[in-house]
């Protein structure tokens, strides 16, 4: 709608198109429980990615999905405003700030605890599993429909990928 916004032909039609734009956290907290959730017994760190947090405002909603989930403990992250450093293409275009803040990120989410990495960004959960690997850890990864799918299936909670560890030096001989 930014975009049209002086196009006397479609600005109001871009208008009403973008106020009914909505993330899928927002759409399916309103809806309220419909299926079953199994237990999860998970240890989660929840993640605001920056365009749903500081854009949309979507905080809110992806926890409060998470913790509708029998067994699931979330655990909040230290700086939760601070962006992990995927940003779009910002990580291609200032790679060094970009890994700085991933690794900052990163250090937060394993401060946590928590065995399970939730966002509902893909981009930032590549961003924390580069500097995972980097720091010769790993933590699973998902999209916070993907553990409401898994809660609603039944599934376990090692059902979700690993970020792969790189080898050590000792552990190359």
């Amino acid at each position: 709608a930014e975009l049209l916004r002086d196009d006397p032909a479609y600005a109001e039609r871009a208008a009403r198109f973008a106020s009914s734009v909505r993330d899928v956290s927002e759409l399916l907290d309103d809806l309220g429980p419909v299926a079953e959730r199994h237990p999860l017994p998970v240890t989660v760190a929840y993640h605001d990615a920056c365009h749903l947090a500081h854009a949309q405002g979507v905080r809110a909603q992806p926890r409060a999905l998470l913790t509708a989930i029998p067994e699931l403990e979330l655990r909040e992250i230290a700086d939760p405003e601070i962006c992990c450093g995927s940003a779009g293409v910002y990580n291609l275009l200032n790679p060094e700030p970009a890994r700085e803040l991933g690794d900052r990120k990163a250090r937060n989410v394993f401060a946590t605890g928590a065995d399970l990495l939730v966002t509902a960004n893909p981009g930032c959960l590549m961003q924390v599993a580069a500097a995972a690997r980097r720091r010769g850890e790993s933590i699973s990864l998902a999209h916070t429909v993907e553990v409401l799918d898994a809660s609603i299936r039944g599934l376990r909670a090692d059902s979700f990928a690993a970020t792969p560890q790189q080898p050590t030096p000792q552990s190359k001989r």
